[in-house]
């Protein structure tokens, strides 16, 4: 396909070269179906080439100079020649086109994605050593990183995302030009931002890249919530380092993602979630007056913090919702204490974790950290007896779907009432019965409606 493309280019008398991340990849054995090409010909000359040979052609990038197309089950972006770089106080770049793929390559990020395959000749173009590089797993910048940084600032994110996508140690004089520069991220958008941050949290080792965020003072402006976790420890060490333990907890939760499904892959809103889950630490730290060390309601005190910060970052709601409720619900497995949680409280806790229940059981072990092993099995052995209450409830009473026997037209012909917040009030009563005691048939939730109406006494009238 690539072969075919290229001959077409070359008719045309245009280049077209394979570049960056699908060479890169290529080279280490994994090669996608998303591919990256640039050429000399200008966007309006690709969309001529592209259009008949396609089967689908888009231009939402053309004001970039990208062209994005699919053919088959490939994707491509097919991008101009060209150069890239922020003013001081913009947060766009400012776009110019190149001249040759040499010039394109040098403005390019690290030297393992400044390589290219000229097409249909694949010829391998390598002009800044990055086959060495990626032999010896290392990011270097073609040119100077200072430059490269000027470029584009948001590059320096990509260094830390690389580190834990590839599992890359970043070049000694990459980390200081980031340290120096890590200000100038901030003329980024938050949604560019966003979207690296997520590549970094998805990849196979995002300890190295989150070490590299808080060591660089990136952290401070992408992520301030996790180098504040750096607790300074007192003396007697009467608390866990919260930023380790941050982390442990991050790796703990990647090994469970696939236990409840073989086939599933990096789950972002776990593993953010185990990321952010004690971030209300270091505002609800206290010491006590017995020399322990306190964090009470910092589940609470997260949930807001975290909601804020990914809003702040432009995450979708729904996302900023699931996250924010596994971090404000990952200490109720606590509250079970020896197994001794009643059926109530068990149908409370499905009923409010709801669609992150899966979760939220691997969440919680990953939150066991301690070394010390009897006490790691009992946890362990205590919320395996609490899953097992839920597997076994759920079979019983279709705990994923808890709703009371009568709907809120039902409750209206019984009461004789109209729609209005009484409705309401009655539904939340009848829900709360179940709850506590489980399912009950139309009559006896009829029964039981009609008691408490009759015990609310008469209706006060409206205030005047």
């Amino acid at each position: 396909m690539a072969l075919d493309l290229g001959r077409r280019f070359a008719d045309a008398g245009h280049e077209l070269a394979l570049v960056g991340g699908p060479v890169r990849d290529a080279l280490l054995g994994r090669l996608g179906d998303d591919l990256d090409l640039t050429t000399d010909a200008r966007p309006e000359q690709v969309l001529e080439l592209v259009r008949d040979w396609a089967d689908a052609v888009w231009d939402v990038g053309i004001a970039f100079g990208t062209v994005g197309l699919r053919k088959g089950d490939h994707k491509l972006e097919i991008t101009t020649y060209r150069a890239e770089a922020y003013d001081r106080e913009s947060r766009k770049p400012d776009v110019h086109y190149g001249t040759s793929l040499a010039d394109d390559l040098g403005r390019r990020d690290f030297t393992v994605n400044a390589m290219a395959v000229r097409l249909p000749g694949l010829e391998l173009v390598d002009l800044h050593g990055g086959i060495d590089d990626l032999r010896s797993g290392i990011l270097r910048t073609p040119g100077t990183p200072e430059s490269s940084f000027s470029d584009d600032p948001l590059r320096m994110m990509r260094a830390a995302r690389f580190a834990s996508s590839l599992g890359f140690e970043v070049a000694p004089e990459v980390v200081t030009a980031m340290t120096a520069m890590c200000g100038r991220l901030a003329i980024v958008s938050a949604e560019r931002v966003r979207d690296e941050l997520v590549k970094l949290v998805l990849g196979e080792h995002p300890r190295a890249g989150l070490a590299l965020l808080v060591s660089t003072g990136l952290a401070e402006l992408v992520l301030p919530e996790l180098p504040a976790l750096v607790l300074e420890v007192d003396e007697h060490h009467r608390h866990k380092d919260v930023y380790e333990h941050t982390l442990t907890v991050l790796e703990q939760a990647m090994d469970l993602e696939t236990s409840h499904d073989p086939r599933s892959g990096p789950d972002f809103v776990l593993r953010f979630a185990a990321l952010m889950h004690d971030v209300g630490k270091p505002r609800t730290r206290k010491f006590e007056s017995d020399g322990g060390v306190s964090f009470h309601h910092h589940e609470m005190v997260g949930a807001r913090i975290t909601r804020k910060r990914m809003q702040t970052l432009r995450f979708p709601n729904d996302i900023t919702d699931e996250v924010s409720l596994l971090v404000e619900l990952h200490l109720r497995f606590h509250g079970y204490g020896d197994g001794d949680w009643t059926d109530s409280a068990v149908r409370r806790y499905v009923r409010d974790s709801g669609a992150q229940l899966a979760r939220l059981h691997k969440l919680t072990r990953a939150d066991c950290t301690t070394r010390n092993r009897r006490k790691a099995e009992k946890l362990a052995s205590t919320y395996d007896g609490l899953e097992e209450r839920i597997e076994r409830l759920s079979a019983q009473e279709e705990l994923d779907s808890i709703r009371p026997a009568l709907d809120g037209n039902a409750i209206m012909a019984i009461l004789g009432i109209s729609p209005g917040r009484e409705v309401g009030q009655a539904y939340s009563h009848l829900l709360e019965l179940r709850l506590d005691h489980g399912p009950m048939s139309e009559d006896q939730a009829a029964a039981e409606l009609r008691a408490w109406w009759a015990a609310r006494g008469p209706a006060l009238p409206p205030p005047s």
